[in-house]
């Protein structure tokens, strides 16, 4: 029996704008990609500022709509506008979780807006909810009551974390969400996800410039560049034998800067 969580097929974006005589100009941010996801693995999408990483993420998680391509997941398409459906089954966590929490509402307050918008759980249920998801990324009940300004940033990651899994979704992206961590609280939430996905058995899309986080967290990996696919497969295999030069060109530059670093 297969377990293929999600699947894309042809995904692509073109986005439209107007010149100086108000004709239409077409831009290609994304050429049409096809790839699936399986339970309890992980996929990286890597490449420069500008690759198409990004606009990946964006399509999947419904904050643009695709000009071509198809995304299922078990097997049932998500439609473009059903955002409900997006929210619940596909969520997201960022680089800079501290913007993305509002500083005016306690911990309580920021996990109970998802579950009262797309669940029917009762005050009750929410409460003892939020107390096991909080303690399952590594936090306190106690912290219910307090507000963004009074954790750390490895802490309001953790926070983020709590909200994405708290609808118990089935894949996350993760945006960069690794990169303003130290090396130490870095390993520390790459365990905690590892745990997580095995957990509940969720899939993880990776975007991420730092190919250390890339070799040790993905089974995957995707090469983008100027929204083109250079290469896809095993991490393990693309890094230790990339076939494109642009891939190589990635990798050496990494390479050069932990050896000058």
């Amino acid at each position: 029996m297969s377990n293929v969580l999600l699947q894309v097929s042809e995904l692509s974006k073109t986005y439209k704008d107007k010149n100086f005589w108000f004709n239409r100009k077409c831009v290609t941010a994304l050429e049409p990609l096809s790839f699936d996801i399986m339970a309890h693995k992980t996929l990286a999408i890597v490449g420069e500022t500008g690759s198409g990483k990004s606009t990946v993420a964006k399509l999947l998680v419904g904050a643009e709509m695709p000009t071509t391509g198809n995304i299922r997941l078990n097997g049932q398409t998500l439609e473009p506008g059903n955002f409900k459906q997006r929210c619940q089954h596909v969520r997201m966590i960022f680089q800079d979780s501290g913007t993305t929490l509002n500083p005016s509402l306690t911990i309580e307050q920021l996990l109970d807006e998802p579950l009262r918008l797309n669940t029917k759980l009762d005050e009750i249920e929410r409460h003892q909810l939020i107390r096991e998801t909080l303690q399952k990324v590594g936090l306190l009940a106690d912290h219910m009551s307090f507000y963004p300004h009074m954790f750390s940033g490895g802490q309001k990651q953790r926070i983020s974390l709590a909200r994405a899994i708290i609808l118990k979704p089935q894949v996350i992206i993760l945006d960069e969400a690794l990169a303003s961590l130290d090396p130490s609280l870095r390993s520390q939430m790459i365990n905690l996800l590892l745990d997580l996905q095995q957990q509940m058995g969720l899939a993880f899309i990776l975007i991420s410039h730092n190919l250390g986080i890339v070799r040790h967290f993905s089974d995957e990996m995707m090469v983008l560049s100027n929204g083109k696919v250079l290469e896809f497969g095993k991490t393990s295999d693309i890094l230790q034998k990339p076939e494109h030069k642009y891939t190589k060109k990635l990798i050496m530059s990494q390479r050069f800067q932990l050896l000058y670093r």
